[in-house]
């Protein structure tokens, strides 16, 4: 229904210096985000990752344009995935002949094959869906993004959105549900050369999730405590005001 809105959209999108812009806040929030969560989470925060992140996070910030930014996102993965398992203290130790663990050598995906990365996958895929629903009711084409490249059926700004969040909301439910004890190795069943969590699994971590995007936080350009899920309707918000010209730039949401 709001026309204006989508037409600022796609004129920024098909504009490759401001699609450029936008990618470069998504990306350089992301990694920033991440970085906070090692250094909050991480039993031995590893330095030298935490200085690399920082500085891909600059990086990102001046990127000259999309592949150079889809490296600089690589490399901080790379970088922070390989220091993830560092955050994992799990309530529940494993049985000796139990067929799960909460070990974590890398990110997979497609299918996920470990427990660790069944949670990631299932936490992005509720995440994107809420973006996508929220960017709808707004006004916004969900499925035409700045940094993301358009497909058919893919939520491409969305996926936008999501990048300043995924360590925030996804990577931290998934930490606080395998660190409080709330999932446990028995939650996980093979599927073929896939690990996905049981039915009884899939409705504790959904409620987990439910209850980190309940969770307070206090906006850092507002300055007053909102709910997660509140501040997704905001950042998307502030991203059709930059759109429409109403403020100069978008401000990704990053914490300390």
């Amino acid at each position: 229904k709001n026309v204006a809105l989508r037409m600022a959209q796609y004129r920024a999108a098909f504009d490759p210096a401001r699609s450029l812009a936008l990618a470069r806040s998504f990306v350089a929030a992301k990694i920033r985000n991440c970085r906070t969560l090692l250094m909050r989470n991480h039993a031995d925060p590893p330095a030298e990752a935490i200085a690399s992140l920082l500085q891909l996070s600059k990086d990102a910030q001046a990127a000259p344009g999309l592949p150079a930014l889809l490296g600089i996102e690589g490399n901080a993965g790379r970088i922070y995935f390989g220091a993830f398992a560092g955050m994992l203290k799990p309530r529940h130790a494993p049985s000796d002949d139990a067929m799960w663990r909460f070990d974590f050598e890398g990110r997979n995906r497609r299918p996920p094959r470990d427990p660790v990365n069944a949670l990631l996958s299932f936490a992005y895929s509720m995440l994107v869906k809420e973006l996508a629903v929220t960017a709808q009711v707004i006004g916004f084409d969900p499925y035409l993004g700045f940094y993301h490249q358009p497909h058919y059926g893919r939520p491409a700004l969305a996926l936008d959105v999501m990048e300043e969040f995924r360590p925030l909301v996804a990577d931290s439910v998934v930490l606080t549900a395998v660190n409080t004890g709330v999932i446990s190795p028995d939650d996980f069943v093979a599927s073929g050369p896939a690990v996905a969590l049981t039915s009884a699994g899939r409705k504790k971590f959904i409620q987990a999730f439910e209850s980190r995007l309940s969770s307070e936080i206090t906006h850092p350009i507002f300055g007053y405590r909102i709910s997660y899920r509140r501040v997704l309707e905001v950042q998307l918000r502030l991203l059709g005001r930059a759109l429409s010209g109403e403020i100069a730039d978008y401000p990704a949401f990053t914490t300390r």
